[in-house]
């Protein structure tokens, strides 16, 4: 009997060492096998079309075109599966700008094996490459400039998120008892495909913003700090990592690695703890705080994400009487999130990405205290 066939992965990387290091990495766990190396972004390009890899471990920086660029040009004309592998954690310009072009993800490079913590860089590793090569992707037709909006979104298709055709939803009018509601803080999870989404979300929203916007997204802990400086650079409102500390209107607030975040009226908790849902910081807890601190007087959004973070948590919110929504599968990257928490009945409306920010402006807009 034959074994299920290996996921082929593209090294791309101009580090001799480095590259004899992923290739042991890759070569040790039984899920994958090594389909070739890159040295430079246009040598990537070549073999992406003659290799056919499952998916592409994508240095970011490299001789000739960047990190950036080979992904820009791949998800226009040959869409693949692409994991961004960062050694600087202090720089991430280049592999956030890669997420908004289209890569699924960024990863910690394992650097050396007489690092305390190598197996556990490297199985993060392999598992990244193994989950993000069963994501269905499609050609992006345009080139996003300066993290405007791309087609696309991500450039995931059938099986994973934007699908071709998908009837995507117009927004109701909200109900009276709704608008009339005035609502006090803002609770947003996401996983893969999230930094673009939050991107989109976050610009559609002014920098006079009324409600603390609380986040956990799900990205390697030593990247954490680097994304929220990149957050704020990009999008109107101030982003800084969460803290035991007040909060304030129109601040975004994102979760730092290896902690719970919990909101409360007064301000904010970091919580040491277990992982919920293999997640720690996590979605469910974020929510579940939000749903007894502040009940209908809350708004939670959950993005695109694999697995079930944060479905539990927006439930709890919604029975608690608050608004919720689930990004629509028709933008979600990976629409296993929101799509649970939807099956869990815990969502109030599903919306396409572009449309969560209007909601969300007018759900703000006017309101009196929830009875």
């Amino acid at each position: 009997m034959t074994g299920a066939r290996k996921i082929r992965v593209l090294v791309v990387e101009d580090s001799p060492v480095v590259q004899q290091l992923l290739a042991h990495v890759i070569g040790e766990d039984p899920r994958l096998e090594l389909a070739g190396i890159a040295a430079s972004g246009e040598q990537a390009l070549r073999m992406v079309v003659s290799l056919k890899p499952d998916v592409v471990s994508l240095d970011i920086r490299l001789p000739g075109i960047d990190g950036f660029a080979v992904t820009e040009r791949l998800m226009r004309d040959h869409p693949v599966p692409i994991v961004v592998v960062a050694s600087d954690v202090r720089d991430l310009d280049i592999p956030m700008r890669a997420l908004q072009a289209g890569a699924l993800a960024v990863v910690e490079k394992p650097g050396s094996m007489a690092r305390a913590d190598y197996q556990t860089v490297a199985r993060h590793l392999c598992t990244q490459l193994t989950i993000m090569s069963q994501v269905k992707v499609i050609r992006q037709r345009g080139r996003p400039r300066n993290g405007d909006e791309e087609t696309g979104n991500n450039g995931v298709g059938n099986g994973g998120g934007r699908r071709r055709g998908a009837a995507v939803p117009t927004p109701p009018p909200l109900p009276p008892s709704v608008a009339k509601r005035q609502f006090r803080a803002l609770g947003i999870t996401a996983s893969t495909g999230g930094p673009a989404a939050l991107v989109k979300l976050l610009r559609g929203l002014p920098a006079n913003f009324p409600l603390p916007v609380f986040v956990v997204q799900h990205i390697g802990a030593p990247f954490v700090a680097g994304f929220a400086n990149w957050l704020g650079s990009v999008t109107p409102l101030p982003v800084a990592l969460a803290s035991d500390a007040p909060h304030r209107p129109g601040h975004v607030y994102v979760a730092p690695g290896e902690l719970h975040l919990t909101a409360e009226p007064g301000g904010m908790r970091l919580v040491h703890g277990d992982p919920v849902c293999g997640q720690r910081p996590s979605g469910d807890v974020l929510f579940s705080s939000l749903a007894s601190a502040f009940g209908a007087a809350a708004i939670g959004v959950l993005l695109t994400g694999m697995g079930e973070d944060g479905a539990r948590g927006l439930t709890d919110m919604h029975r608690a009487g608050a608004y919720t929504i689930a990004e629509h599968a028709s933008t979600a990257v990976i629409h296993s999130m929101p799509g649970t928490a939807v099956r869990l009945g815990g969502v109030t409306e599903e919306l396409p990405i572009d449309k969560v920010a209007a909601r969300l402006l007018e759900l703000v807009s006017t309101g009196v205290e929830p009875s």
